[in-house]
């Protein structure tokens, strides 16, 4: 096995046993392996083909359940924020959520502080933080959380507001025909296929 691939299939165990994301799970990887940090790293499409590998194998009785309750709190939360144009992306979107992982939706506003409005009117407790964005300054990140009968849980949801015009580009497809983010209509389909 070469180094990049024993990296991803490394880095794949930590983010379906404890809910990493990609990049610290791939600098976790290397620690693991004895590696130099300047190793070179698989890209995200060896990592996910591992990932789905790892849920295949040891995680096939659990997750899909798992991944048909998250989906299901991101339609409920793209629906309670449809006026904001809402996106699902991540690992929820692309099928290899677990329990662990978090859902994380992309709104494109025209105003960012009217998200934040509408959960004020709603009651709804939430934390903003920031990240940095598509056109290189920071956007804000309001996270909040979610009960989740099914899982026994909160569950934390990440909203990261976009401005309307980058939803131009959002969709493009990947070198693998695969898009980074869907609408609801799009989470419904997959829904749907999957149910």
């Amino acid at each position: 096995m070469s180094a990049q691939l024993e990296i991803a299939a490394t880095a794949a165990r930590l983010i379906v046993e404890e809910g990493l994301e990609y990049g610290p799970a791939k600098r976790r990887a290397l620690k693991q392996l004895g590696l130099p940090p300047r190793a070179a790293l698989p890209d995200n499409d060896t990592v996910e083909d591992e990932v789905r590998s790892y849920i295949e194998l040891f995680c096939a009785d659990t997750q899909p359940a798992e991944l048909a309750e998250l989906r299901a709190i991101a339609a409920l939360w793209m629906e309670r924020l449809a006026a904001y144009r809402p996106h699902l992306t991540g690992a929820v979107w692309r099928g290899t959520a677990t329990r662990l992982n978090d859902v994380h939706l992309q709104l494109y506003c025209d105003d960012a502080k009217s998200t934040e409005i509408e959960l004020i009117n709603r009651g709804i407790d939430y934390d903003v933080s920031s990240m940095p964005g598509p056109r290189g300054h920071d956007v804000d990140v309001i996270t909040l959380a979610t009960n989740s009968a099914a899982l026994g849980e909160r569950v934390l949801v990440h909203l990261t507001i976009l401005d309307h015009d980058d939803l131009r580009g959002a969709l493009k497809s990947d070198a693998r025909g695969r898009t980074e983010r869907g609408d609801l209509a799009a989470l419904q389909c997959l829904m749907a296929a999957e149910g």
